[in-house]
């Protein structure tokens, strides 16, 4: 089986209909509520390992472009949507320079160690044009411990402070640093209904009692 097979299978067995739904609801809100702050109307914004694109499918932005291993994803994406099949580490489709914003979430754990994040922030560093962002949102090993490893492709382990070590290693900005943001998991014991979604990221206090993923946002700084 290859890999993208593998991966596709193993999230059928992960989510099922019910909860892929839930976690559109969710993402809809994030997007909007959250995440869009980060993103101008005009911007291209590039969603690395996209996954079933919960997040690009949500975000305004002037051009969207979503990367991911497994081919089948983009005949899930909506036509404004600019899916190419390829790895995170070897962005070929997209140029040099051209992205505004690069997000990226609950990626990073799955890799199979530093170098290999090394190589998706060298990728990400060239296709953002000076002064671009990254945004990402990461299980924290720090305050997820317990859960961290009840995922089976679960690799590695990052925290917050040496998430934000990559990222200036590699010569970016961490210019915000959020050790706990949202819960570990759509899967933890939330509310999840749009509206109380909304106010969970209206009361900062909260997330430093249930968060277990933190949110780095860094800057290409030249």
């Amino acid at each position: 089986m290859s890999a993208p097979d593998n991966l596709k299978k193993l999230y059928e067995v992960r989510f099922s209909d019910a909860e892929r739904a839930s976690k559109e609801r969710v993402w809809r809100v994030l997007c909007k509520h959250y995440f869009q702050r980060f993103v101008r109307p005009s911007d291209t914004v590039l969603d690395i390992a996209c996954g079933q694109g919960e997040f690009i499918r949500f975000i305004k932005a002037g051009r969207k472009i979503a990367v991911d291993v497994n081919g089948a994803v983009g005949a899930q994406l909506p036509a404004d949507v600019n899916f190419i099949c390829a790895s995170a580490d070897h962005m070929r489709g997209v140029a040099d320079s051209s992205v505004d914003v690069c997000f990226a979430s609950n990626f990073f754990e799955h890799l199979e160690g530093k170098s290999a994040m090394d190589a998706v922030l060298r990728e990400a560093w060239r296709v953002l044009k000076p002064n671009g962002l990254f945004v990402n949102m990461q299980p924290n090993i720090r305050y997820a411990a317990a859960r961290y490893w009840d995922f089976y492709d679960h690799l590695m382990p990052l925290s917050h402070l040496s998430a934000a070590e990559g990222f200036a290693k590699q010569g970016f900005s961490v210019e915000t640093l959020i050790p706990r943001f949202v819960p570990f998991s759509t899967k933890s014991v939330l509310p999840q209904h749009p509206i109380l979604v909304r106010a969970y990221l209206a009361l900062p206090f909260v997330w430093k009692l249930m968060g277990g993923q933190f949110l780095l946002v860094a800057r290409k700084a030249e």
